[in-house]
């Protein structure tokens, strides 16, 4: 089941404290970044955030799900109404989150 545009709508309406929030769709799901980093998804309308260390101590008895047949489990996000409390929860995530390399282009074969 792919996530619905309304729900990522919502979440980035609720995140929208904070500068530099961008995703990107990917196979019917939505990748989330926060200044440049990855910190989570909208996958089959759940937002799921890396469990970085500050992530799981910030959402105490969080369920871990995966994303995805086979994707390593992530933290589901259950309290989207609180526009603060996730804002506060990406900011604490974002130094243990790895810079997102930038891909070099596939030379065609010849």
């Amino acid at each position: 089941m792919a996530s619905s545009k309304e729900y990522l709508e919502y979440v980035l309406e609720q995140l929208s404290g904070l500068q530099s929030i961008s995703y990107r769709a990917m196979m019917g799901e939505y990748i989330i970044y926060y200044q440049g980093k990855i910190v989570g998804g909208i996958y089959d309308d759940r937002f799921l955030v890396k469990p970085v260390r500050s992530a799981v101590e910030l959402l105490p008895g969080a369920a871990m799900e995966s994303p995805y047949e086979g994707a390593k489990e992530m933290l589901l996000v259950e309290n989207l109404d609180d526009s603060e409390s996730l804002c506060e929860l990406l900011n604490a995530m974002l130094d243990e989150l790895p810079t997102v390399k930038k891909r070099k282009p596939k030379k065609a074969e010849q």
